[in-house]
């Protein structure tokens, strides 16, 4: 049977080993029932461990293009992470591109992978394979709640929107630059490939209890943009 396929962009923060590597677990398990209903394509993140080492090879003296190979790579380890506890059910390797995407989706297991390119956030990489593999809806889970007109971290007023045109957004990050964790969180390149695409996106706070309720569920959470 060949389900709908969906992409979900987990941030880096759940490869943060220090506080808790059990979570990891529960983030596997979580992936396995989405797969009952959905081919789920998976997309990680660098997290902490990709800043450690980007931030110590830029003190030796790395170039900004290597450095983004590097923080590439990690966010692969990652990837495997997931795959080594995922077994049969997902395909065996990361895809490094999008050509890779479109034949291991064909597979009919999960897919999941690191960033692809130089230069390119994840949530570009991920608005780019929603893209490519016609997936019926972006789920980018980060490390906000979703998105304000303001950065909350600094603004205690700062409002969160339940729901923004695309236009709106992109308005917002070109003009103001107020959305909170701009590149992290959705920049220029994700937004223009969801308008072209008129990919369904939802932008929301990580967590398993949090995606379980947005993707299996369909509740309402974080900030849905609207095409």
């Amino acid at each position: 049977m060949i389900k709908p396929r969906i992409v979900i962009k987990l941030s880096g923060s759940i490869f943060n080993f220090e506080t808790d590597y059990k979570m990891l677990f529960e983030y596997v398990n979580l992936i396995k029932e989405i797969n009952q209903t959905y081919q789920p394509i998976v997309i990680t993140g660098g997290g902490k461990i990709a800043r450690f080492y980007i931030n110590l090879s830029r003190s030796l003296g790395f170039d900004e293009s290597s450095l983004d190979a590097i923080g590439i790579q990690v966010s692969h380890l990652n990837a495997k992470l997931l795959i080594s506890g995922l077994g049969d059910l997902c395909y065996p390797l990361t895809p490094q591109n999008l050509d890779d995407i479109s034949t291991a989706v064909l597979a009919n297991k999960i897919v999941v992978t690191g960033g692809l390119y130089p230069g390119q956030s994840t949530n570009a990489t991920s608005a780019l394979i929603a893209e490519k593999v016609k997936a019926i809806k972006f789920f980018n889970a980060t490390d906000v709640e979703g998105i304000f007109n303001f950065d909350p971290r600094s603004n205690p007023d700062a409002r969160l929107f339940e729901s923004i045109g695309i236009k709106d957004c992109i308005d917002l990050l070109r003009v103001e630059n107020s959305m909170a964790g701009t590149y992290d969180l959705m920049d220029l390149i994700s937004l223009k490939v969801i308008e072209r695409s008129g990919l369904p996106t939802v932008v929301f706070k990580l967590s398993t209890y949090n995606i379980h309720k947005v993707v299996l569920e369909n509740a309402k959470m974080g900030t849905e943009i609207i095409i």
